[in-house]
């Protein structure tokens, strides 16, 4: 054990990923997913305006 070798030692450098080229069916799919995801915010934000569906529970006819 020499003195210098001790602490932590430095990760080596990874290589730089190379930019992924996308072809027109990734960038459909990926508009697609953006699509769902614009859908399903304005749903959530929809049904958050609203009271729960069906508070009253049994309705009942008046008659006995």
């Amino acid at each position: 054990m020499s003195g210098r070798d001790g602490g932590k030692k430095k990760p080596l450098k990874q290589p730089k990923k190379q930019a992924k080229e996308m072809d027109d069916e990734d960038m459909a799919f990926k508009q697609k997913q953006k699509d769902e995801q614009k859908q399903m915010e304005a749903m959530k934000n929809k049904a958050a305006g609203k009271g729960p569906f069906a508070g009253t529970g049994i309705k009942k006819s008046g008659k006995k």
